[in-house]
């Protein structure tokens, strides 16, 4: 894009993009330091505020430090009847973590810090190679400046190594930009193959851009491009399907049921549930059942357009990602990235089929858009925070199109178009901060202003001031970012637990959920008293307790540390354990208490999960400990 935004004339290209000089300025390792520190800062002080975040994941973790196979299947107790409804690759590393450390709130959650410091540094990387330092700095405080990065990278869901593998193979992408690497672009399927092991299908949006950029962009035959983007895919099938191929021949009678799936196989689950079901709102894991839900949550019928689960994302169409279940994660600078990517689009029309800074867009840019238009349209479940995935592609965007376009200063256009990137994002910013008017209201006229000065400067200024740039650029760059740091920082500074977390202030109502905490009986648990927790202390069972329900029976194993096992999974709803496996296990003495109340958020007592508990209310004796009912599987 700097050729085409400077003056016109004939232009010279290499048609092999080399890598950046070894020789960087002076002030790029201190300020690439700066960077780094101030994000671990950010992400890693006070991690533990959270306690164990979303329970569900740490109840996985948690038997994933007391029996090996749990570890490698993602089994939520150390029992092994069932596992959580993902790939495991998140709950590897968490609960590695916990083996070294010791299994506790801060070595749960440090893992997910230390990834965002990861997925911000390789991004740095990864656009300065094509793009320049001073735009990787821009890109990477962008990214760690997002809110819902700083709300999923101090959480224990999946999503903060999904973004860190993601911006991982982003990064092997350009590295075989650089010279048609086949080694860099294997490296890149691995990357997102671990990418499935870890969210599934979400890992393979960033595929259409990866390939377009690569075969649009390398410099290298059209046939060799080809056969090189076949042996990724090799990559992907390989590091992706190594561990679905050993639970698929594992014997089913020594491995836990894949929760979620309707027929106990990952690659249903994957294309299904987690999948196909995510897309298009068809099936819902389990025994394949619309969820039953939790009391008080809204969720009416898809029907007619607009439709979708509206109590997790609302209706559909492209401005899905600006409502207000949605517009404090990630949108804050989306709209200028847009602008950004379709002027630097332009200006690059006619530069060489190798260009780097048309690659750099269409591979950045491509990981928006696909991402965009997928969060746009999925009508299945889909959570706010999903759009964690979205900020490296906005922010690696805005970082290469705002700096081209600073650097072409000199025509108008360009100088026109910065113009307007800047003053919507701060128009923009003005509308989300205006959503929590009672929070810092100050701070949106602050933006506002700060706006409109970095505009006009941008605007008319630059030319007749030309010593004057240093102090216009650091403007814009305040103007920028001053909405999305400040939500960034309450977002890190505020406890969030459950299933619903959001980001933003503590309190603040942002489209259907608690901002700044999570949803209460969608992921949460129901606490534990201390007289429950020392009756089930007292166990020496294989299993302390059986409970319906991850979301309820994750209370019970993190809070006593005792294994709870969690009949029907996540959501109560999974085959597992069969009444006659249930049995079996209670014949055998391994299962001491049956705790009343669970239910999980979608299955209800229905299916497997009613059979158990009417078995087991008809056959033992009930009794009440902290207000909850308890029946002891030991007495008759």
């Amino acid at each position: 894009m700097t050729s085409a935004l400077t003056a016109p004339g004939p232009t010279t290209v290499d048609p092999t993009p080399a890598a950046p000089p070894v020789e960087q300025p002076r002030w790029v390792r201190p300020a690439v330091a700066v960077l780094l520190v101030a994000t671990a800062a950010l992400y890693v002080t006070d991690v533990a505020i959270s306690g164990w975040g979303n329970d569900f994941y740490a109840m996985a973790v948690q038997a994933g430090t007391e029996s090996w196979k749990a570890w490698f299947f993602g089994s939520l107790d150390p029992g092994n009847v069932v596992t959580v409804d993902k790939p495991p690759f998140s709950l590897w590393v968490m609960g590695l973590s916990g083996r070294i450390f010791g299994f506790s709130s801060w070595s749960l959650l440090v893992p997910d810090a230390l990834a965002g410091v990861a997925s911000v540094g390789l991004l740095y990387l990864a656009v300065r190679r094509l793009s320049g330092p001073g735009t990787g700095l821009l890109a990477g405080s962008a990214l760690a400046l997002t809110p819902v990065a700083a709300l999923m990278f101090r959480f224990d869901n999946p999503d903060a190594f999904l973004v860190l593998l993601l911006v991982a193979g982003g990064y092997c992408v350009v590295r075989a930009l650089e010279r048609a690497s086949t080694k860099w672009l294997l490296l890149a399927g691995v990357a997102i193959g671990f990418g499935f092991l870890d969210k599934m299908l979400q890992a393979f949006l960033v595929l259409p851009a990866f390939v377009l950029a690569y075969a649009v962009a390398a410099p290298t035959s059209l046939g060799r491009r080809l056969w090189q983007l076949l042996a990724a895919a090799g990559a992907v099938l390989v590091s992706a399907g190594w561990w679905v191929l050993a639970v698929a021949l594992w014997p089913v009678a020594d491995r836990p049921y894949i929760s979620g799936s309707t027929n106990n196989s990952v690659l249903e689950l994957a294309f299904g549930y987690n999948g196909l079901g995510r897309i298009f709102g068809q099936g819902h894991g389990g025994a394949g059942a619309r969820p039953e839900l939790p009391a008080g949550l809204d969720l009416p019928n898809r029907a007619g357009g607009g439709g979708g689960f509206r109590g997790f994302g609302g209706g559909t169409g492209l401005t899905r990602l600006f409502t207000e279940q949605f517009g404090g994660e990630a949108s804050w600078l989306l709209p200028a990235a847009l602008i950004g990517l379709v002027a630097g689009l332009w200006f690059t029309r006619r530069a060489p089929r190798t260009d780097r800074s048309r690659a750099a867009l269409l591979l950045w840019g491509g990981w928006m858009v696909v991402s965009v238009v997928v969060f746009s349209y999925m009508s299945g479940i889909i959570h706010p925070y999903y759009t964690v995935a979205l900020a490296p592609g906005v922010a690696a965007t805005i970082g290469i199109a705002a700096c081209e376009l600073w650097r072409g200063r000199a025509r108008f256009a360009p100088r026109a178009v910065l113009a307007l990137m800047l003053a919507t994002t701060a128009v923009w910013a003005f509308i989300l901060l205006a959503r929590t008017p009672e929070w810092q209201p100050w701070l949106r006229y602050a933006v506002l202003v700060l706006g409109a000065l970095a505009t006009a400067a941008v605007l008319f200024g630059v030319d007749s001031l030309r010593r004057a740039a240093p102090v216009v650029a650091v403007l814009g760059l305040v103007a920028t970012l001053l909405g999305t740091a400040s939500f960034t920082v309450v977002t890190a500074a505020t406890a969030h637990t459950g299933g619903q977390p959001s980001s933003g202030p503590a309190g603040q109502r942002g489209g259907g959920g608690l901002r700044g905490g999570g949803f209460g009986g969608f992921g949460g648990t129901v606490e534990s008293t201390v007289d429950l927790d020392r009756l089930l202390q007292a166990t020496t069972t294989k299993w302390a307790a059986a409970q319906t329900g991850a979301m309820q029976s994750a209370g019970l194993a993190l809070s006593s540390g005792k294994p709870v096992m969690a009949i029907g999974g996540f959501s109560g709803s999974d085959p597992a354990p069969t009444l006659a496996q249930f049995q079996q296990y209670v014949g055998a003495g391994e299962v001491h208490y049956f705790v009343a109340g669970g239910r999980g958020g979608f299955g209800g007592n229905r299916g497997t999960a009613g059979q158990i508990t009417t078995w087991v209310e008809q056959n033992f004796p009930a009794t009440t400990v902290g207000g909850t009912t308890v029946y002891d599987l030991t007495r008759k």
